[in-house]
């Protein structure tokens, strides 16, 4: 049976981010609740994937986030070049995970069909769901399926032994987790169908949805597709640093998720 490693790279940071900004209808308490982005690195007999592109320094800026290490410079210290890629799977088409376009040129793309149907069709002519998307990403996806680069899923997929895509909708008209088999068992990687451990833990929906239900149920069905609720991985939250070992001296914000959790 095929087993995969799995990498969490972080590449930005938001320090300044309002508590009140992670949770649907707000929240009562001051304060901060920071938010991390990522990248996924698979790989295993079967391949090498990887889940999201991310944003670049110019995204950065334009959206006053701190980029904290490029992501062709996150995967390179795993010692995998980018441009050698050949499967990267999309979760979802907002700016912080479908961007860096050019990153991947012998790569396919492995989209849900609902996700490009969201992203290119009537719900985009409102500014509420244009919000979290740019539309050079969207763009730079329709010209790799001119290009025959992209593989689309409908629902439920097996990509490679071990490895499959679910549909969850929700935070976006076609966001889709990760399931992966490790040596501790199925792992999903939520991706934004929980940013946060605690939009999960607490029922609590983040702040942008295109449908507050389905995202709802979306906790429920990683619960079911997860060995357990420990093996569930957001992914916006910076406690995935803590709970997870770095695996290069001196790297602190490189972890090994398939590798046993710190606390247990």
């Amino acid at each position: 049976m095929s087993e995969y490693e799995i990498y969490a790279i972080r590449y930005a940071h938001h320090a300044d981010r309002p508590i009140r900004s992670n949770f649907l209808g707000g929240d009562p308490r001051d304060g901060l609740m920071p938010m991390d982005y990522f990248i996924w690195l698979i790989r295993g007999e079967a391949g090498t994937f990887v889940l999201d592109t991310g944003f670049d320094a110019g995204m950065a800026a334009k959206r006053d986030r701190a980029l904290t290490r490029p992501i062709e410079a996150g995967l390179a210290l795993l010692g995998v070049d980018a441009a050698e890629v050949k499967d990267v799977i999309i979760s979802h088409m907002h700016h912080d995970h479908a961007g860096n376009h050019d990153a991947f040129p012998r790569a396919r793309y492995h989209l849900q069909d609902r996700e490009m149907h969201f992203c290119t069709g009537r719900c985009m002519c409102h500014a509420a769901m244009t919000q979290a998307f740019e539309v050079d990403d969207v763009v730079a996806m329709v010209r790799k399926v001119f290009a025959g680069r992209v593989r689309f899923h409908d629902g439920d997929r097996e990509i490679a032994p071990g490895l499959s895509v679910h549909w969850v909708g929700g935070h976006s008209g076609g966001l889709q987790v990760v399931r992966v088999r490790t040596r501790r068992g199925w792992v999903v990687l939520a991706s934004d169908a929980t940013h946060y451990y605690a939009n999960m833990e607490e029922g609590r929906p983040f702040s942008i949805a295109s449908d507050v239900g389905a995202m709802l149920e979306a906790f429920a069905t990683m619960e079911g597709l997860a060995t357990s609720h420990a093996h569930i991985v957001p992914g916006h939250d910076p406690l995935v640093l803590q709970r997870y070992p770095a695996v290069l001296e001196g790297v602190a914000d490189i972890v090994r998720l398939d590798a046993d959790p710190l606390n247990g």
